[in-house]
């Protein structure tokens, strides 16, 4: 389990592990290396069972496979709430290991990527939208929950409650401005957060107050700025 910041980062560096709540706004994770190890465990400020759900947030990524970009899990279900994005234009969500597949959405390599996930148990509709847009909203572990407690990671995904990571299924590449509600956030909201204009942060996870633990090579850094 190591920290590190972007100055202390060499080959020789002694690695001092924390957990931590910090204010990541401006932040983003930087994931640069394909392993099975490398993961940040998020603390929730919730722990009740989810009866609805809407995780959003934003990756940049030059490699095309399967990877994690949100992985929950229950005592039971390694694939409590779980998102992939997938070669072949393809995005993946898992709920209580039901799968569903999204096809047609952009996927672009080098480019940040604005992505929210939703689920509501009573219809059981998941959706996603990706840089603003919408795709087919598809029905999905209809009149369940996904119960407490959860292990949330982000970098790895879990084949069991916490660990048991794959290499082919890790994410590679940049993470930045995750949050998660406890209900279906509203297409207005969700294209609030694709604008990087204001809107109620996660009552779940929210980026801005965020107890997370660092493990394995992830820096964190300042969000490299364009004009």
């Amino acid at each position: 389990m190591q920290f590190y910041t972007k100055q202390s980062v060499t080959s020789s560096t002694i690695c001092v592990v924390f957990p931590n709540r910090a204010d990541l706004s401006g932040k983003v994770m930087i994931f640069s290396r394909e392993s099975n190890t490398a993961h940040v465990t998020l603390t929730p400020d919730k722990t009740t069972d989810l009866h609805a759900a809407t995780v959003c947030l934003r990756f940049f990524t030059d490699l095309e496979r399967t990877q994690s970009l949100f992985s929950l899990a229950t005592r039971r279900k390694d694939n409590g709430f779980v998102l992939f994005t997938a070669d072949g234009g393809m995005y993946q969500v898992w709920i209580m290991d039901s799968l569903t597949m999204f096809w047609g959405l952009p996927q672009k390599l080098s480019e940040w990527m604005s992505f929210c996930a939703t689920w509501d148990s009573v219809t059981g509709l998941t959706q996603l939208w990706v840089n603003g847009r919408p795709g087919l909203r598809k029905s999905q572990h209809r009149g369940g929950n996904i119960p407490a407690p959860h292990s949330i990671i982000l970098g790895q995904e879990q084949d069991t409650f916490g660990g048991d990571f794959k290499i082919t299924q890790s994410f590679f590449g940049h993470l930045t401005d995750l949050h998660m509600w406890n209900y279906v956030l509203s297409p207005v909201d969700i294209q609030h957060f694709t604008e990087d204009a204001t809107f109620l942060p996660g009552n779940v996870l929210k980026w801005g107050d965020l107890e997370h633990t660092i493990h394995g090579f992830v820096v964190v850094e300042d969000k490299q700025l364009t004009c």
